[in-house]
């Protein structure tokens, strides 16, 4: 197979590992928490080292040819940005540090729009990084946070999210694309669409969406969409948010410095024009640059042979954990809902973070916890649960490891 750019088309699982150093140079294993961090490419190292090297000027300032290069590549990454996630203009998208910082720009910039007693509307799939920035502007501003519902397998409840919209009228809708916790994966073109029609700004976190699921964020409408470099096989340290420009524009500058002005004088200041507005200080050049090549290693894979692969070993993990005794696995896709590249699951008698404990000496690197999603969890009635969590790298061997070591968990335990 061929790429028009004339790259062969990389396949997901084994041949995928010979592109990162982390599985030949490093300490290599059956890693199993992309969806924490993914391990990243070769050619993104090289990108990022390439730049501190040979490129290594701050961008937009200088009138000298090493400045007017690096400006050039970083201007670059922001337009394959905007291509990968569909964006009809680069002028729609920020450079930040992670989803993280998006969500807190938002929550910090457009707080001028509300007003007290208006209702902010989020799920119990969320993280807590879709949780606490709306928290902290409910407190600034006499606001009120409304969650809506899951079900008991971990699906959102639509019925739930419709009813709370129509009644709440919220002035933002906080959403997840893919819950981080459990794969749960969301109807959300139609969540968009019905909380825009009720009046709400609609805030998508696309951290696991984006580089598992892909976004045409046009298509999508929604107003703003944010996630994470360091997801999506890129370096960590630089994230996005896209935001419609009409909402862009309506927005307070999130910090103040260098390179977001227009002026400065000492009566006043002016600010620049979107996205530089919310680009204040140095930006992280070297990792966006990085994450642009990134998007250049993900896209020599056919996005439906990725969903194919993710998708059956969702399917071969559910299996395996059935056919353990004592294993127990969580999620909507235990009852045929939809879920994507994330299982989790608990063992009896054995605490989840004696397992990943137990499951590091057989060399597998996998999540125990809350997942930064407690209300999810504490929903289901859990305090933690194992996840695994795959990459274009993950295998069926990943699976037959952690087998192992569930095997050896429940021998050490029910002694």
């Amino acid at each position: 197979m061929e790429k028009t750019d004339g790259l062969q088309v990389i396949r997901p699982g084994l041949a995928a590992r010979a592109h990162f150093p982390f599985f030949s140079e490093g300490p290599g294993g059956f890693y199993l928490d992309s969806a924490a961090t993914a391990q990243k490419p070769g050619q993104v190292i090289e990108a990022l080292r390439h730049t501190l090297i040979h490129h290594n000027a701050n961008v937009h300032r200088g009138a000298y040819r090493l400045s007017a290069t690096a400006s050039e590549l970083y201007d670059q990454a922001r337009q394959k940005v905007a291509r990968c996630i569909g964006a009809a203009s680069e002028r729609s998208i920020v450079f930040v540090r992670g989803a993280t910082e998006a969500i807190n720009l938002i929550t910090y910039s457009a707080q001028h729009l509300c007003k007290p007693g208006d209702v902010i509307l989020l799920t119990l799939l969320e993280h807590h990084s879709n949780i606490v920035p709306w928290q902290l502007l409910a407190k600034r501003k006499g606001l009120k946070v409304v969650f809506a519902d899951i079900t008991d397998d971990g699906s959102l409840n639509v019925a739930d999210f419709r009813q709370k919209v129509e009644a709440f009228k919220p002035v933002f809708v906080g959403v997840t694309q893919l819950a981080n916790s459990l794969g749960t994966v969301t109807p959300i073109e139609e969540l968009v669409a019905f909380a825009q029609k009720h009046g709400a700004r609609v805030l998508v976190d696309g951290a696991q969406g984006a580089p598992h699921l892909g976004v045409n964020v046009e298509a999508l409408g929604c107003d703003y969409y944010v996630f994470s470099g360091h997801k999506m096989y890129g370096p960590t340290g630089i994230g996005v948010l896209y935001g419609r420009p009409e909402r862009l524009e309506e927005l307070e500058p999130f910090q103040s410095g260098g390179d977001m002005i227009s002026y400065v004088s000492v009566d006043g200041s002016g600010w620049a024009e979107i996205p530089q507005r919310f680009e204040a200080g140095t930006p992280a050049f070297p990792e966006a640059i990085a994450l642009g090549s990134a998007i250049d290693f993900l896209g020599r894979f056919s996005r439906d042979e990725l969903n194919k692969h993710e998708q059956a070993l969702v399917r071969s993990a559910l299996e395996m954990l059935r056919s353990e005794e004592g294993v127990t696995p969580h999620g909507p896709a235990t009852v045929g809902g939809a879920q994507a590249t994330v299982v989790s699951f608990s063992i009896d008698c054995v605490h989840p973070h004696d397992f990943a404990t137990i499951a590091d000496t057989h060399n597998v690197q996998i999540r125990a916890g809350h997942h930064c999603a407690m209300p999810t969890l504490r929903r289901l009635g859990f305090q933690a649960t194992v996840r695994m969590s795959f990459g274009v790298y993950s295998c069926e061997e990943d699976l037959e490891a952690v087998r192992l070591a569930i095997r050896e968990a429940r021998r050490m335990f029910s002694r």
